[in-house]
């Protein structure tokens, strides 16, 4: 015997109770075909085992199916009489709670939140619970639920898969609108921790439940009409977003782009609802489509509904063909009579809607899983074998292990929670030219595999909010293009921010940088700062103003210097020449000659040749010069302190003394040169600092000691030429 507890009535009228007598059962109102379809979705699994001679041969599966209303506490009430065998009566009674329990599994309940009190309350019993359409992440876990099990895929994987989807999009800024109950609270949450990981903000997320008074729709409402956001991500249960549609049609709410859920994606009744167009263009994730031969032509045979067990036969028959029975009182004047004989074609409501078939096929796996554990228990060939004592336990076990391919080819099994493999397909609602909706698969989803590999999207098929061929946008902030930085809005989420330009010599190459790089010391940023440039070297070269100056003042000095020279070698046989020291002199003018031209060597590109011979070229020659000097100043000395005719003081500084006088102070400053040479000669070096856009090509003075000591050399003659 299997159990069933599905809501064929949505709501309930309201009572208030006294307290002071037995509660009467509740009085369900707002009949749900949807859970019919689900029912003799059960129906026709049970019928179809049973007229199998290769499955459970000579055992026949019974069930008993009851109504929760959609009512939580009816769930578990109808729960516990499944699991203790007793009937739940319409009526108060006395009969003692003593049978013992008939069914071998329960199927249902449709939502997460029925599922969770029912599993909770049957779990220590071991009873298998399996629903085909309760998708909390919750529900895994085996320490609060250990009997429950589910043919449709957990949220764990759904929340994650509508984040990537988001994000392939390039939304990263969107509202979300969830069922108030666990369904839709977890879902939400990890959607909302997962769209967080991957840089999705929320502008605004709020829940609401079909029981809510309107004061609260009309917040919802309110807040959609003030966001910026043009996505909107709903975990929407089926009763919730058919009644959002409505209240949505009455404020125009159109253009929105949607995201759903499959908890409503692909339902035919929500979108012949949205007579507004609201949900045109929404994308979202759906069972993968399936089809069971036989399922539909059982399902439209709804007369095999009319039987005595079945208390809610005379309403469904007269809602379904809206006519009254003979019987009913309350029949309108007008209304026609109800035979039991009408026929279903040519008629089009939920009941006939096929588009739940994949809810349908999770049903009909969920029976044949029972059926299997049970045929492997009894040990069944030719016969089963009916001595074996049949206990929950070993059958929740046996279910949780099974493994099989049912007739259309498909694989049915459980991981250690209990849940199938999670596996979707990708749904666009298209409009037609009839005003009607077509879902169209776009993608596919398969959470078994790597991460980068598991969302497979064919982005060019689908169709958008307001008919676009264009992806909406909708971020808080647009991105930021090469060459700027995101700067974030204060006291906003991080998908706010302001773009700021990079500083001067920093770049950022890609798009939406939080930070920019600083150029190599030899790079500078370019005008657009996405990009670093080679910075331009700069030295004194030939082709400069400052470089031809230069080079024209040293070649003059050097044709004044060798035109002098030419003209006091013309004339060396002369008294004036001969009395200046002919010798010295020409020493002096070549001396002169080279620290014009010495000039030219800082001219030029630096190298470590250049710089170790312009400070050297610039030292000898200057003091060779000034020796030159100081040795004539030195015999004009000699000559005023020999006062009388005959002195010797001449003789002590003759014309070889005069020159060893010459080389012996160039000799010290090449002495010099050479140990500064040695130890820590000068070196080219790339100046970073004195400009910010180029490089400055220079020659570093190695040892400052050598540097100051050449040129407090030189100084020191001078000071002595002056003294003198």
């Amino acid at each position: 015997m299997l159990g069933g507890i599905f809501s064929f009535h949505t709501s309930w009228k309201d009572r208030q109770d006294n307290y002071t007598e037995k509660p009467l059962p509740l009085e369900c109102t707002s009949l749900n075909f949807r859970d019919f379809q689900f029912a003799q979705a059960m129906l026709f699994a049970i019928e179809e085992i049973n007229n199998r001679t290769d499955l459970l041969p000579g055992i026949s599966l019974g069930y008993r199916i009851y109504d929760a209303c959609g009512s939580i506490a009816r769930s578990v009430r109808v729960a516990l009489a499944l699991a203790n065998g007793n009937e739940v009566l319409s009526a108060p009674t006395e009969a003692p709670c003593t049978r013992p329990a008939e069914v071998q599994a329960i199927m249902g309940e449709t939502s997460s939140s029925p599922c969770m009190a029912v599993a909770t309350v049957i779990g220590p019993f071991h009873i298998p619970m399996i629903s085909h359409f309760a998708t909390c992440a919750c529900l895994s876990d085996k320490t609060k639920y250990p009997s429950f099990l589910r043919t449709i895929p957990s949220d764990y994987y759904q929340s994650r898969a509508l984040a990537q989807l988001v994000k392939h999009f390039g939304w990263t800024w969107v509202g979300a609108i969830r069922t108030n109950d666990d369904y839709g609270n977890n879902g939400m949450a990890t959607f909302t921790e997962t769209a967080q990981h991957l840089g999705i903000c929320l502008e605004y997320s709020v829940a609401f439940f079909r029981t809510d008074a309107p004061e609260k729709i009309q917040k919802i409402i309110d807040i959609i009409k003030a966001s910026t956001s043009m996505v909107i991500v709903a975990f929407l249960s089926l009763m919730d977003i058919d009644l959002l549609i409505q209240k949505f049609s009455y404020h125009n709410l159109t253009g929105y782009q949607w995201v759903g859920s499959e908890g409503w994606i692909f339902d035919s009744q929500t979108a012949a609802m949205d007579r507004h167009h609201i949900l045109d263009g929404a994308i979202g994730l759906s069972i993968p489509k399936a089809h069971v031969s036989g399922m539909r032509e059982f399902m439209m045979d709804v007369k095999q509904l009319n039987s005595s067990s079945n208390e809610m036969f005379p309403e469904f028959w007269e809602t379904l063909f809206n006519c009254k029975f003979k019987h009913n009182k309350s029949s309108a004047r007008n209304q026609k009579e109800c035979t039991g004989h009408e026929d279903l074609t040519g008629l089009q409501n939920s009941f006939t809607d096929m588009s739940l078939m994949p809810i349908f096929n999770n049903l009909y796996k969920g029976v044949y899983a029972v059926a299997e554990a049970l045929h492997n228990i009894l040990r069944c060939n030719k016969t089963c074998n009916n001595k074996v004592q049949l206990d929950p336990y070993t059958i929740l076990q046996h279910i949780k292990k099974i493994k099989f391919k049912t007739k259309e080819g498909d694989d049915v099994y459980f991981n250690e929670n209990g849940d199938p493999a999670a596996k979707y397909e990708i749904i666009n609602w298209q409009p037609t030219e009839h005003g009607l909706v077509d879902f169209v698969t776009v993608g596919l989803y398969d959470g078994s595999l790597p991460s980068d590999k598991q969302l497979n999207l064919h982005s060019k098929s689908v169709i958008w909010a307001k008919n676009s061929q264009q992806v909406p946008l909708s971020v808080c902030s647009e991105k930021c293009p090469p060459g700027t930085r995101k700067v974030l809005q204060k006291g906003k989420p991080v998908c706010c921010y302001d773009c700021l330009r990079c500083s001067e010599g920093e770049i950022s190459n890609m798009t939406d940088s939080i930070t920019c790089v600083r150029c190599h010391p030899e790079f500078w940023s370019n005008e657009r700062r996405d990009a670093c440039v080679k910075k331009e070297a700069e030295f004194l070269s030939y082709e400069e103003i400052m470089g031809v100056l230069l080079t024209a003042a040293s070649l003059f000095g050097t044709c004044i210097t060798a035109v002098v020279a030419f003209i006091f070698f013309r004339y060396r046989k002369t008294p004036i020449v001969r009395a200046n020291n002919s010798e010295l002199s020409f020493l002096l003018l070549f001396s002169l000659t080279l620290c014009f031209l010495c000039s030219l060597t800082f001219i030029g590109r630096p190298s470590e040749w250049s710089c170790m011979l312009r400070h050297t070229a610039f030292g000898v020659p200057f003091v060779l010069s000034i020796s030159c000097v100081l040795g004539k100043t030195i015999v004009v000395l000699m000559a005023f302190k020999a006062r009388l005719p005959g002195s010797n003081v001449m003789k002590c500084f003759s014309p070889a003394q005069q020159k060893l006088t010459v080389v012996g102070f160039t000799l010290i400053q090449v002495i010099i040169c050479i140990l500064w040479l040695t130890i820590s000669p000068p070196f080219p070096f790339k100046n970073f600092d004195q400009s910010k856009d180029k490089i400055i090509l220079q020659c570093a003075l190695g040892s400052a000691v050598g540097f100051w000591a050449v040129l407090g050399y030189i100084g020191l003659l001078a000071m002595l030429c002056g003294t003198g």
